[in-house]
């Protein structure tokens, strides 16, 4: 993705008005306007309620066509709706990359009774029962929908396990029984055996299943003309699976067909393995870099900066790490919490923007506001995009050699006339730094684009420069005269120092 922009286009707690699709359509110039190149739009099929932000999947074929669960449309609205969304995207060189839930599934048409064991919910593979008849809800007929597109029905054994017992009401994980059954290899190792995540979660040894399934991932990227797909909760599939269905799509679709995987978890290791077991045909969000930003967020002026880029996927793996501040996940009120305080936001889009390597994904609720209320960064990230789209080109230094103020700064080319910028970080005092942008700028005046300095910067002869940088906030410097943002004033962002 040469100099690509993902964003998020959606976050927890849209309204279930069924107009997002609508919106979308209507935002596709803007986006455009902007340098996204790709959106990431969320899952776009049936959930077990209207409400469903699509992580309880019912029908994978349903992408808000048939009366089911007591809506046709979808949370965000119709199948239509969304194909004349992706028409418009595509008419403004905008990429569609769908969210694919293929983990578990949700909302069944009715219970199936059959052998389960209990296991112990922090370690799977100790059994804490002798198998017995519990009655699951693990029967999918589809009724509004029927034999269109796909005629499989799903059964108890299409599973490897789930979380209720209707027969009792007890709540707990259950591991379905039956022959040459067991939990998934190539998944994560946390809790035993991390293949049981919740719902009825799919059984990716059963031959069945994994024909279903690529059926569905080439039908649903025709069906939508998708460009690439975002992978939900690849650490509880089975990896081999993620081949296969990789493999199938790209026949289909080509192989420049996108796919990155949500793998949530902050160590290294275990995201070089499963990069090493997809043969580095995926991509991976860059969680480790996103818990390093939240923690220097948290800690202000005693997280030390130099260590930012320490243990993430951009720093080992450059061209496979999709960086990004916070999602849907991250955001507060979710289960995996972890939002990165307003104070250091612009300071974070500000590395994943403008730093070389990476392919950044930009959050909705950072651009457009959570909850329907009004963003709080939106101005900033305008500037950074625009400062992307005109400087942040060549080769890049870093200055990572202070606790409290880094920077780095790219060189430029000669295809961007003007380009080259300087980034300074602080979360602690006002901070400097002789920061060098090379030969070719000996003599110019740069001034610092993002509104907060006011004094400019004379570069040397060797291609120095002294830059300077307030308190706990960002400075991206650029060359005096070059195309910039006519909006940049409107960007005043209220970041708090953190001492």
């Amino acid at each position: 993705m040469k100099n690509g922009i993902m964003m998020q286009y959606f976050e927890w707690n849209l309204p279930n008005d069924g107009q997002f699709w609508n919106k979308l359509k209507e935002d596709a110039p803007h986006l455009e306007e902007i340098g996204v190149t790709a959106v990431w739009i969320p899952p776009a099929y049936k959930g077990k309620e209207q409400n469903d932000v699509g992580y309880g999947t019912y029908d994978l074929f349903d992408l808000g066509e048939f009366d089911q669960k007591n809506t046709v449309r979808t949370k965000y609205g119709t199948k239509q709706e969304l194909q004349d969304a992706i028409k418009a995207l595509h008419d403004h060189h905008v990429d569609v990359y769908l969210d694919a839930v293929m983990n578990h599934k949700a909302g069944a048409d009715y219970t199936e009774k059959f052998m389960a064991k209990e296991v112990d919910e922090n370690n799977r593979e100790e059994e804490t029962t002798d198998a017995y008849e519990i009655e699951g809800w693990t029967g999918f007929n589809f009724p509004g929908r029927g034999d269109k597109y796909s005629d499989f029905k799903w059964h108890w054994y299409h599973f490897t396990g789930t979380d209720y017992d209707n027969k009792t009401g007890k709540t707990t994980v259950f591991k379905i029984m039956g022959d040459g059954k067991d939990w998934s290899s190539g998944v994560d190792d946390e809790n035993g055996n991390y293949d049981y995540l919740m719902f009825a979660n799919l059984d990716f040894d059963h031959p069945e299943v994994v024909k279903e399934m690529e059926k569905w991932g080439v039908w649903v990227s025709r069906e939508l003309d998708l460009d690439g797909m975002r992978l939900d909760a690849i650490k509880h599939i089975n990896d081999e699976f993620i081949k296969k269905f990789l493999a199938a799509v790209r026949k289909e679709r080509g192989e420049d067909f996108y796919a990155v995987g949500e793998y949530w978890k902050q160590d290294l290791d275990s995201l070089d393995e499963y990069l090493k077991e997809e043969r580095y045909k995926v991509d991976l969000f860059d969680v480790p870099l996103h818990y390093n930003m939240y923690q220097a967020s948290e800690h202000g002026r005693d997280y030390d900066l130099t260590k930012i880029l320490d243990g993430t996927l951009v720093q080992n793996h450059p061209t496979l790490a999709v960086t990004f501040v916070d999602n849907h996940d991250s955001q507060w009120g979710s289960s995996l919490q972890s939002a990165v305080k307003d104070w250091f936001k612009p300071s974070a889009y500000a590395l994943i923007l403008l730093m070389k390597d990476g392919y950044p994904c930009i959050f909705y609720g950072d651009y457009y506001g959570v909850s329907g209320n009004p963003p709080v960064h939106r101005g900033i990230i305008d500037n950074l995009l625009e400062i992307r789209k005109n400087h942040a080109y060549g080769e890049q230094n870093y200055y990572f050699d202070h606790p409290n103020t880094i920077g780095f700064t790219r060189v430029g080319n000669e295809q961007h006339p003007k380009s080259g910028v300087a980034v300074l970080i602080s979360n602690g005092e006002n901070g400097d730094k002789v920061m060098n942008v090379g030969k070719q700028h000996a003599g110019e005046t740069w001034k610092e684009a993002t509104g907060n300095v006011e004094e400019t910067v004379t570069i040397d002869d060797e291609g120095n420069g002294q830059f300077i940088v307030h308190g706990g906030n960002v400075a991206v410097w650029i060359p005096e005269n070059a195309p910039q943002d006519p909006k940049q004033d409107a960007r005043k962002d209220d970041a708090e120092e953190e001492s």
